[in-house]
């Protein structure tokens, strides 16, 4: 069956990524395209370098194709934020990237965007995908990639400087250009390489690279950017008395920082670190939106200017929502994922990092310095993450209990209130704890956050007990 998450649809390839299923949620959106009266404005799609990407945007072009709609086709891997760039630059009411970001190498999947180039809310994915399980084969109309070609229903295009260009335009060049910091760079094997290139080198950066060559097995590793993946970027940053290294996930939504020490920077300090800096540094003004699942640093951040925090579910669609209603100036995630105010709306990995060495560079202060300055005013918060992987059983259980039956164990504290806008988020004085099920891999997430770690680790400790769960766990980042 066709399922999409938070992050679009994901299977793993051979089972539910097949040719099959890639050509029936073609066939799904290219009639609502047509039911939607949208046809003739025609949609772009891209790929990421994992395993049978390019195969499957073709695969899926050629089905676009032949139910009647005209398809862009960027020819050159891409990140995920150039197809949404592309999605708003070309005003198309659609678009798509063939990647499953985070996941492991086994996995493919679709995202898929609509007008402005906003992830596609739920509404629209989950009838995309109920009529996608409901297609036959037979009825599924094709024109071969290169036929489709010659009768201009597949035109590539190649949007990759119109995309930078936006980029460096929002980002004070000339002040990274006086710094000329010196960065280290982790595309782990996805593809960021050659936009963060363009950028750091147009502003004079002094650049290394690690990772770079095509593997769609990411070296063994998770394409994730989080201390357990980053080791290496952390001994080259020490190594190379770097100002700043910077990674970004498999399709470059996403990223992960060390700081001048070799020290890994959580997602959520990178959040608030950027926040804070538009608010103090450049003086601009707008709410900050997060998900259920991030830090609450960014409230007091945000109250500190007068500024109102909104809290959504988790999916970077909803924080797109929130900004726009609000017209927020950040939206972010735990994960590393973000985006600001008048750029695209979905997160961005090589603008965020664009931004990160720009904000070093104007303050002219060490990262590590910023960090000490954000825990000086508003305090310091640590936050526990921890998943398991889940049987169906298991899964139920957990659903009835936690989410049907209201039961929670007893934290030892007094609890000032209970959420299940997504999962069930407990708030305490002073921290909370969240407990929720993934929307891209079978497993549950258990989240604290609290003012040293050792409390955070004993309320996931409590949860994890209270569901049955071995304690420890592994720890991992929720991704999109």
């Amino acid at each position: 069956m066709i399922e999409f998450g938070t992050g679009g649809w994901r299977a793993v390839i051979g089972d539910g990524f097949t040719r099959e299923n890639i050509r029936r949620v073609a066939c799904a959106l290219a009639r609502r395209m047509h039911r939607e009266g949208v046809a003739d404005k025609g949609m772009c799609i891209g790929y990421d370098r994992r395993f049978l990407s390019r195969e499957a945007a073709i695969w899926f072009s050629e089905v676009i194709a032949g139910e009647g709609v005209v398809l862009y086709f960027v020819n050159l891997a891409a990140p995920t934020p150039q197809l949404m760039f592309t999605t708003k630059w070309m005003n198309l009411p659609y678009g798509a990237e063939v990647t499953a970001s985070h996941n492991p190498a086994v996995y493919n999947g679709i995202k898929l965007f609509t007008a402005g180039g906003r992830d596609a809310a739920q509404d629209v994915t989950d009838a995309i995908g109920a009529e996608a399980n409901a297609l036959s084969a037979d009825t599924i109309q094709s024109l071969p990639f290169e036929e489709a070609r010659a009768k201009g229903m597949i035109r590539f295009i190649d949007p990759r400087d119109a995309y930078l260009d936006s980029i460096m335009s929002q980002i004070d060049m000339n002040a990274i250009r006086a710094r000329r910091p010196r960065i280290e760079l982790d595309p782990m094997y996805g593809v960021s390489l050659t936009g963060l290139m363009t950028i750091l080198y147009t502003a004079r950066c002094d650049v290394d690279v690690i990772n770079d060559r095509h593997d769609a097995f990411f070296g063994g590793h998770l394409p994730a950017p989080n201390p357990d993946t980053l080791r290496d970027l952390q001994a080259i940053v020490t190594e190379h008395h770097a100002d700043i290294g910077i990674a970004t996930d498999g399709d470059a939504d996403r990223l992960g920082i060390i700081d001048e020490k070799g020290n890994y920077v959580p997602a959520n300090e990178v959040l608030v670190l950027l926040y804070h800096y538009l608010l103090k540094y450049k003086g601009w003004r707008g709410a900050a939106v997060r998900n259920i699942a991030t830090t609450h640093l960014l409230d007091r951040v945000a109250a500190a200017y007068g500024q109102p925090c909104i809290e959504v579910p988790v999916g970077f669609k909803h924080i797109s929502a929130a900004m726009d209603q609000h017209d927020a100036l950040i939206g972010g995630e735990s994960s590393g994922g973000l985006t600001v105010r008048g750029h695209i709306s979905g997160k961005d990995g090589l603008y965020a990092a664009s931004l990160l060495v720009e904000m070093i560079s104007v303050t002219k202060k060490p990262l590590s310095a910023l960090v000490e300055e954000i825990y000086d005013q508003f305090g310091r918060l640590h936050m526990a993450e921890y998943d398991w992987a889940l049987t169906e059983t298991t899964k139920a259980d957990i659903q009835r209990r936690v989410m049907v039956e209201k039961q929670l164990p007893d934290f030892g504290m007094p609890v000032g209130s209970i959420s299940y806008l997504d999962g069930c988020k407990v708030c305490f004085e002073g921290g909370w704890i969240i407990v929720r099920f993934s929307g891209t891999e079978p497993r549950v997430r258990v989240f604290a956050e609290m003012d040293t770690m050792a409390r955070a680790d004993a309320l996931v400790e409590t949860m994890a007990g209270f569901l049955g769960l071995p304690f420890p766990a592994v720890g991992m980042e929720e991704a999109g």
